[in-house]
């Protein structure tokens, strides 16, 4: 599509006719689509789906993650001109069938059910043959993704990059937290502990369960291209879930998210990191904890989106 045609093109996320290639819209105007992909609950076809769940009432701290898809979705905008850098020319938009497959819906009122639908939700994603790439909400909604990538694909190689490692002991199953999904996920089963990382970690944790920490620390000592290495090598040929919660960045690059907390990644760290990630057998993922609320200048929706991206590099980057 040439650039002429821009002054044409709008609201490509409801008329475009294809699941693949880039967009020419206008940043500014139309239906914001995530990445400008085509909104639809019509699976056929379709290589990866992109879902958003907006749920934020798990939060210790500070809500409005709620309103962290439809933010992540605007800021995506600015990345469906050309191929993301890094890359050597690979192209996810024109390589794979991507939709956007919408919010789920969900009675707030009825907190209690949330998990077990998010689990339906995305089951009937993977059901269908796409994968799923979710945009949180809370990272409480993990656990129940996690279960039904499990149910797929058997125990994971989970990849977290966070401020916490979310293994806080919890042996309450009418609790929903999103600080203790990682504990009831290792005690499901659902995650194999000695193929997983948690990378960027700068909280105390008594018990991580035998998931190997890489803290933010070592980040900054060693470079992300070394701990991207190490986490890489540790998963091996295992499927990997990668969550990440954009409290991983240190809050000068993420301002708006519920629990910050200093000496995080920068988005350049991160950056490389993700790339230096190729080669993991990607299942799925999520971007959580982004609150617009407490954003500034969409710093933190704009990371966001950038993470989300990634994630469909690394998923399609196998699978060339």
């Amino acid at each position: 599509m040439a650039l002429e045609d821009a002054k044409n093109t709008v609201d490509e996320a409801i008329t475009r006719a294809d699941l693949k290639g880039l967009s020419v819209e206008n940043v500014f105007g139309g239906a914001p689509s995530f990445l400008r992909r085509r909104y639809t609950k019509d699976l056929a076809g379709v290589d990866v789906a992109v879902t958003g769940i907006p749920f934020d009432q798990a939060v210790t701290n500070r809500p409005g993650t709620r309103l962290g898809p439809r933010a992540i979705r605007a800021a995506s905008l600015l990345q469906v001109y050309d191929p993301p850098y890094g890359w050597g020319g690979y192209s996810p938009l024109e390589a794979l069938a991507v939709a956007d497959y919408g919010d789920m819906a969900f009675d707030y009122a009825h907190t209690p059910d949330v998990p077990a639908r998010i689990e339906a939700h995305v089951a009937g994603i993977l059901n269908a043959g796409a994968a799923a790439i979710t945009l949180g909400g809370d990272h409480s909604i993990t656990l129940p993704i996690l279960r039904a990538h499990a149910a797929k694909h058997g125990p994971l190689a989970l990849i977290q990059v966070d401020a916490h490692t979310d293994t806080w002991p919890d042996d309450d199953p009418t609790r929903i937290d999103h600080g203790t999904f990682c504990y009831t996920a290792v005690k499901e089963g659902l995650i194999d502990v000695d193929r997983s990382s948690h990378i960027g970690i700068r909280t105390v944790v008594e018990d991580n369960l035998g998931i190997h920490i890489h803290d933010a620390r070592e980040i900054h000592e060693k470079g992300p291209q070394a701990v991207a290495e190490a986490a890489r090598k540790r998963a091996g040929d295992a499927p990997v879930y990668l969550s990440f919660d954009i409290d991983g960045l240190d809050p000068a690059f993420a301002p708006g998210t519920g629990t910050p907390v200093w000496g995080g990644l920068s988005s350049g760290q991160a950056a490389i990191l993700m790339r230096e990630l190729a080669g993991i057998n990607l299942v799925g993922g999520d971007v959580v904890e982004v609150s617009p609320p407490f954003d500034n200048a969409d710093i933190t929706a704009v990371a966001g989106a950038h993470v989300a991206m990634e994630m469909l590099c690394l998923w399609g980057w196998t699978r060339r």
